[in-house]
């Protein structure tokens, strides 16, 4: 089992659900709520597989994250 700890001031809540949702058929996620971070569990067939899915549902939430928050003008 892999744990993914996404903290708040970066990951939006909706953009992590996203998330699950894409990757949920290639792995089950199980998700809870701590004070500062998104806490993902990730179970798998095998490592590999939770290696894999650990990394694209992060990348999907970061990317889901970034595109829900304003841009910042310099």
């Amino acid at each position: 089992m892999i744990e993914l700890r996404l903290h708040k001031d970066v990951y939006v809540g909706a953009a992590v659900d996203a998330a699950m949702k894409q990757f949920g058929r290639y792995a089950r996620l199980t998700a809870r709520e701590e004070a500062s971070h998104w806490v993902v569990q990730i179970e798998a067939a095998t490592p590999a597989r939770a290696r894999t899915v650990a990394g694209e549902l992060g990348n999907a939430a970061l990317g889901g994250s970034a595109k829900a928050r304003p841009a910042v003008q310099p």
